[in-house]
């Protein structure tokens, strides 16, 4: 009987044992403080992170490379790596709400540039203006309206001038005298004969006879009567202001030309650009319509802002061989500013609040860190970065308000 009972004993106690055992092996937890498992749960695409595969492999839509998201929270960074103080935690789930996207910074090569309104104005280095240097009367005007494309050379007005007749007859005076003088036994008349006489052409070319005139006053020994006045540059007639019959001075302006070869381009920079603008930058016109673009150069800045625009002005001269830019046209200018290579990310990567500028850099397993950084330039839609990245950083590009709104909580917190 005593052997019976012992052997019940025997039984439970083994019972209890091999169900404890088996308990303990199949439903029980790991004990607190053991590590969680590293291992590789999928893949997503660093850019979209709503993007998964259960493989390695390249995203379809940006081509980066996918990344692994593992068991203990996500990212590549080892599970035991201790993130910053300040780095905030965003299950995945909640960035996925949120939008978070990522990206690196980039290094960028060429510079920033200025787009502004310009106006098209007349070169005024080719302007040439048209007066008589005489007093007289108009008897005949060829170049008869505003507009007009006339040539170097071209016929324009017919003048009579009582001033201009008598310095020609002045002048047949002063070739006879030489010519008499020429046989004469005091040297001393002869020179001065010949300096009369080159006296007398020269005055006759500063009031606008031109060599072909004079030769023929020379050939005929008689005065034009009225004096042809020809075109001293090729161009457009801007100004009109000469009529047949009209009495004219020695400062009547007759005719204005204009070549539009070249022109200039007035632009109005906003004083806060205007210290980035030097003279000798190049630049780019673009003409309303058409798809070419002209190359300009900064040839002067107004020293004086506009109280009014708070702008500044700056010229541009550039050269106008299809004739497409006429005075007072409005174009588009960008002024290249110049610069290398920079290292730069997307603009809605900077969480911009006016004195401090923040980037939240991805350390993995669902942590991100705020950071203040410096920043430079903008062009286009990237910002450059002056100091507190390195290149290659993992940062988020979308969704940094809301993380922003998560840092300042925590803040709170603590």
């Amino acid at each position: 009987m005593k052997i019976l009972r012992f052997l019940a004993v025997v039984v439970f106690a083994g019972a209890v044992f091999v169900g404890g055992f088996g308990y303990g092996r199949w439903y029980s937890t790991k004990p607190a403080g053991t590590k969680a498992e590293h291992r590789i749960m999928y893949y997503v695409d660093p850019m979209h992170t709503w993007y998964k595969s259960d493989k390695p492999g390249i995203a379809p839509d940006c081509g980066m490379k996918l990344e692994p998201v593992y068991t203990d929270g996500g990212g590549e960074q080892p599970a035991d790596a201790q993130p910053p103080a300040n780095a905030i935690q965003v299950p995945e789930q909640q960035q996925h709400l949120i939008g978070v996207r990522y990206g690196v910074p980039e290094w960028t090569e060429g510079g920033d540039s200025i787009r502004v309104a310009g106006r098209v104005m007349p070169d005024e280095t080719r302007l040439t203006r048209v007066q008589a240097r005489t007093d007289g009367w108009i008897t005949d005007v060829s170049t008869d309206f505003v507009g007009k494309f006339v040539t170097k050379g071209q016929q324009m007005l017919t003048l009579y001038s009582p001033e201009l007749l008598n310095a020609q007859q002045e002048y047949l005076l002063a070739l006879k005298a030489k010519s008499v003088m020429q046989h004469s036994s005091m040297p001393e008349s002869s020179v001065n004969s010949e300096a009369m006489a080159e006296a007398a052409k020269r005055r006759l070319l500063l009031l606008n006879l031109n060599e072909a005139q004079l030769a023929e006053v020379e050939r005929t020994q008689r005065p034009i009567q009225s004096v042809v006045f020809l075109a001293p540059a090729t161009g457009y007639v801007m100004a009109r202001n000469a009529f047949p019959g009209q009495r004219v001075t020695p400062e009547t302006e007759l005719f204005t030309l204009l070549d539009l070869n070249g022109v200039w381009v007035v632009a109005d920079v906003f004083e806060a650009d205007a210290q980035k603008v030097r003279v000798g930058q190049s630049a780019k016109v673009g003409i309303a319509g058409s798809s070419e673009s002209l190359f300009a150069r900064v040839t002067f800045i107004q020293p004086q802002v506009d109280p009014a625009t708070r702008t500044v002005k700056v010229r541009l001269e550039l050269l106008n061989p299809k004739l497409q830019l006429k005075p007072d046209m409005w174009v588009d200018v960008a002024i290249d500013l110049g610069g290398g290579r920079r290292l730069t990310v997307p603009a809605d990567a900077v969480l911009d609040a006016g004195t401090t500028k923040t980037i939240f850099v991805d350390h993995g397993n669902g942590y991100f860190e705020p950071r203040a950084v410096e920043t430079g330039t903008r062009f286009a839609d990237r910002v450059e970065i002056l100091k507190g990245l390195k290149p290659g950083e993992r940062i988020v590009t979308s969704g940094t308000f809301l993380l922003n709104s998560e840092s300042q909580m925590k803040k709170a917190d603590q």
